[in-house]
Order: C-alpha cells, then structure tokens, then sequence
C-alpha cells in the first residue's frame, strides 16, 4: 500500500470541531447508564473536600477514558476533542479527575468497590454477559505485581517477584461460555503476601457472583480456583460458607508428600493432553500425563480441629526429563514431578483436574489491564491508585458487556480488540430536528457487532 498522492502534496489540519475518534463510547456510556453507574456513586460515594464534588460526573468520566484507552491522567484529554462536547455531557479536565481521585481515602475506596460490585450485577442482568452462570460460574483469584519507577509511589516495594511496584489482587467470574469479568479487586503494597487479605476478597467476589446469577443456593455450581499461594484454611473457609466448592493447588507438605508416596501404581491413568501446556515448574510442553485420586485428604492438620478440611486430593505426575542423559542411554527408575489439587467439587477426577488448569484464564484478565487501564498507576498516592484499579475494573467489565451484545464474535475477544473494533470508530456529528447523527465510516469491517451493540442501547 502507498500514498495516493505525492507526499509533499499532502497537508493535515486539526480544524473540525464534529469529529470525534471514539464513537463507540456513545453505546458503552449508555450501557454504563443502564447499569446505574452514576446513579450508584452519588448513592454509594461519599468523598468530601476541594475536587470532590460532583463524583458520578467524575468517575463516568475517569471509566469513559479507560475505556477509550487512556492508561494514565493525562490521556484522559481524549475526552476533549472535536464533538465529543457536543456528544457527551460532564467532561472534565483531566487535572480536574486527578484532584477528585487525590480526595480518596480508603473507605471511599470500599465504597467504589461497592459500586463495582453492583454495576456488574446490573450488566448480568441488562446484558447476556455471564451466560449459564445459573449452571456453572467459576471464581478465579490471582495477583500480580504492576511495576513502577522512581521514589513518589506510595507502597510501592519488593515482593515476591523481585520487581519493584504495587501488588494488585483481584477475583473474576467466568462460565464455560463467557470470558471472565472482574469481581472483586485490592491494591496492596509491593512487599504484601500473596495470601494478605485473600479471605475477605473471596467472599466478596462470591457475594457478586451470586448477585450476578451465579447462585449456590439456587442449583448453581460456583467453584472458587486458585493456585497454591492461596492453599490456607481461610480461604477455603470463605469459600464453603458462601456454599461455594474450591479447587486450590496443594502446596508439597509432608502430608501431602505422604498422600502421593501411598497412591498405588495401578491408581494412575494415562492421560494425553490435545493442546500441551506449559509445565510452571520447568517451562517445557506438557502433552502426557497420568492422573490418580487420594480419595479422602485431610489438610491443615496442625490447625486446631475445627480448621481442618477433609476433601479429595488429585494429583497428576509428568515424567522428569533429564536433559543431560545421554544419547542412547535408558533411565534407571522414573522420576516424576508432582502437582496435587485439593478440592471437593463433585465432577469426576479426569474433569476435575483439566477444570483447575482452566483457572490460567484469569492471567488472561490481568494482562488485559496491564494492556489499557494498568498500563501504569498514575498517582503518588496509594489511595488514589487503589481508585484507579477499581475504575478499570469497571471499564473492563463495560467492554465485556459491549462484546456480548456486539454478537458471538465479540464475546471473548480481549478488551483491546474491543476497543479497536467497537470504540475507537470515528465519526462525524450531524444534528437534525433536535437529533444527533452519528456519520460512521463506510464498510467498517466489523459493522454490524456496533450495530447490534448500538440497537442494545442506544437507539430508539
């Protein structure tokens, strides 16, 4: 492809004050309406002090940008261009947004949280977001660290990873048919444990996924899955008395070891995986394995009685390759590596291990923020960051939601596909007898996802 003109012949200028680069938003703040967004932030939201006032005005605003892919204050100024002002009402400043985040504190952040929660809820009502959610929801809890630079971040430490920068923990929800959307998110400080305050936001995230059609009480099997940072008492806890089932990776403690070095040989079954995995221990492809159930398993045994959980223990064994073996030259005796899954969920052992794998999904969710709204986090201020999080979360679920009513090509796409294809689509404003126009460009590629987006919500 080439200019179709000489280059030198051709002149830009930033002179129309009815285009605008995102019509999409129009649908996605209407969804965002529909929801109750800004109904609930002036319901829920109490911050006070200089920059404070008009909250539902400001945080539309701040998800609104997220959404149109600003990663940071500043690009909030893409609100702020050509007819944007003639299509959306409430646009502010983007130091104007940043002052109004400065004014959280903590319990104005729960308060968020309490929005994000019910936000989703309405999108589970509203849109077919969560599909079979009354049937099978599973809850997927991970964190990762977001990096950061220089000395003016608050919180921000060495953890796990050896990384400067935030701890961000977060809980999704997801169906067999649906991408996962966030249910429950907390910023923490670099040096936090992977486990602090994992807990609560278990029983937070379940509380939402109930409210959001995924209901133990009501016939639904709800699966709380995470990895073996999370393999305490606690959460499993959480999780039981929400009427949740968990499948949490069991960390190698003696007992566990003792479990596995008493599973009978003839116990085990050949498995064969149709798309290898990446084995998390080594890194190489995984594609065989055998599989075996300790029937009855007791974790936490040095906790006092009433913390001890009995369930079943699956664990699957992948030969250990020496890469130094030489040619030609046959192992002594196999060696194995070991991974083991505690859980009670009631589906057969072969179906339960491959469901706990599925739990990688949510490292989907985490490098879709990492890829728009957490591209970085914006302020000194840990508050003001931990705001900030749970704004993207809400962006990230409105962009799932969209996807959903875009049609089946849209449904798991990631959020930056989204906002490629359904968001960022300019277009030109025309007003007639009292109406706006929308003038989008001919044969956009993906049509009719906007238009059935656009017919969801927007048009009358």
């Amino acid at each position: 492809m080439q200019l179709s003109h000489d280059p030198f012949r051709v002149t830009a200028v930033f002179d129309d004050p009815n285009l605008v680069s995102c019509a999409g938003l129009a649908p996605v703040v209407a969804l965002a309406d529909r929801a109750g967004l800004r109904r609930l932030v002036d319901e829920t939201v109490t911050v006070s002090g200089d920059g404070a006032a008009n909250a539902p005005a400001k945080v539309a605003a701040l998800v609104a940008g997220m959404v149109a892919g600003a990663d940071s204050i500043d690009d909030m100024d893409l609100l702020r261009h050509g007819g944007m002002a003639r299509l959306f009402a409430g646009i502010r400043a983007p130091s104007t947004l940043g002052t109004f985040l400065r004014t959280f504190a903590f319990g104005h952040v729960r308060q968020l949280d309490a929005v994000a929660a019910r936000v989703l809820a309405g999108l589970a009502r509203s849109t077919p977001l969560l599909p079979g959610a009354d049937q099978v929801a599973y809850v997927d809890i991970d964190d990762t660290i977001r990096a950061t630079h220089g000395y003016a971040k608050q919180g921000a430490g060495y953890g796990y990873s050896k990384v400067k920068g935030l701890n961000v923990l977060l809980a999704t929800i997801s169906t067999p048919l649906a991408a996962p959307v966030i249910a429950a998110t907390r910023l923490r400080k670099g040096s936090a444990n992977s486990a602090r305050g994992a807990a609560r936001l278990v029983a937070d995230a379940l509380i939402t996924a109930k409210n959001a059609g995924a209901d133990p009480r009501q016939g639904s099997l709800v699966v709380l899955r995470a990895d073996s940072a999370y393999y305490s008492a606690d959460v499993i806890a959480a999780a039981r008395r929400h009427g949740a089932k968990f499948s949490v990776t069991a960390r190698m403690t003696s007992t566990v070891k003792a479990a596995i070095a008493a599973i009978d040989e003839t116990a085990w079954t050949a498995i064969h995986y149709p798309n290898a995995f990446t084995d998390p221990d080594t890194g190489e492809l995984i594609s065989d394995a055998e599989v075996a159930e300790v029937p009855v398993f007791t974790a936490f045994t040095s906790r006092p009685k009433r913390d001890q959980v009995t369930a079943r223990l699956i664990v699957r064994r992948v030969k250990r390759l020496n890469p130094e073996t030489a040619a030609g030259q046959d192992e002594l005796f196999a060696a194995h590596r070991h991974h083991a899954v505690f859980t009670d969920s009631p589906v057969a052992m072969l179906e339960a291990e491959a469901t706990h794998r599925a739990h990688a999904i949510v490292e989907q969710v985490i490098a879709d923020l990492k890829n728009g709204p957490l591209a970085h986090l914006p302020s000194g201020k840990f508050t003001a960051n931990a705001a900030w999080l749970v704004l993207a979360a809400i962006a990230h679920n409105l962009l799932r939601a969209a996807g959903a009513l875009a049609g089946s090509l849209h449904v798991k796409s990631t959020t930056a596909t989204l906002r490629a294809r359904l968001v960022a689509v300019p277009a030109r404003i025309a007003r007639s007898a009292r109406r706006l126009t929308l003038h989008l460009p001919t044969d956009w590629p993906w049509r009719t996802g906007w238009q059935n987006l656009a017919n969801a919500v927007l048009i009358t």
